[in-house]
């Protein structure tokens, strides 16, 4: 029976979450598997992989075939190392010692490689929350200076429109207005009377006739 390592579809819609299955290669692709070797989430960085070593170089041993994606994580793991040092102690290439201490030298590396990728995607999260949290601080201040100016204009624009209406007249104005057009009115009305009092010049029938009278 051919068997095949690949990854079977789990989780929510946007977030998938994979187990590693050993299933035979005519089965459907979320069909019956033989055995699970691990979960795979690629939603975390780096990607979070818990995988059983020993049962998946077993399989690996016997023939079974993975995936390109299960490739992958059996080279990150280790597993693919450790079988091909594992064939060469086989062939007689080197002894099981030095294929282990072999083994041993190459994880301490790989460990110092993805402990320095997450110190850095680490740093790098913490750098971008710090830019993201200047940029909106940047962000709330060009907001609270421009509705500062934005009430300054508008107060100064109100400030104008009360100075451009008159005064209303005081009591004393209205006083003095009103008495000043009573004696314009008086002198006129007097100045008319005065005029109605003086007597018409006497006709000239009349002289004559009080000159003969004498």
């Amino acid at each position: 029976m051919a068997t095949r390592i690949r990854l079977q579809r789990h989780g929510k819609k946007g977030k998938p979450v994979y187990n590693i299955v050993i299933a035979d290669q005519r089965s459907p692709r979320d069909g019956k598997f033989i055995e699970k070797l691990g979960i795979y989430n690629p939603n975390t960085n780096p990607a979070t992989i818990k995988l059983d070593f020993d049962s998946a170089l077993n399989w690996m041993m016997k023939g079974a075939q993975p995936s390109d994606t299960v490739r992958a994580i059996l080279s990150y793991k280790g597993i693919l190392m450790k079988k091909h040092l594992l064939e060469g102690v086989r062939k007689g290439a080197f002894s099981e010692e030095e294929a282990e201490k072999r083994f041993t030298s190459w994880m301490k590396e790989k460990r110092k490689k993805v402990a320095d990728k997450s110190a850095k995607i680490l740093k790098e999260n913490e750098e971008a929350k710090v830019s993201a949290l200047a940029l909106e601080k940047a962000k709330n201040e060009a907001r609270a200076t421009e509705l500062a100016a934005k009430s300054i204009k508008d107060e100064a624009t109100e400030n104008t429109e009360d100075n451009d209406i008159p005064p209303p007249p005081t009591e004393d104005a209205v006083d003095d207005t009103t008495l000043d057009i009573n004696e314009g009115e008086v002198t006129q009305n007097n100045k008319e009377n005065k005029e109605n009092d003086i007597p018409p010049p006497p006709p000239e029938d009349a002289v004559d006739d009080t000159t003969l009278d004498l």
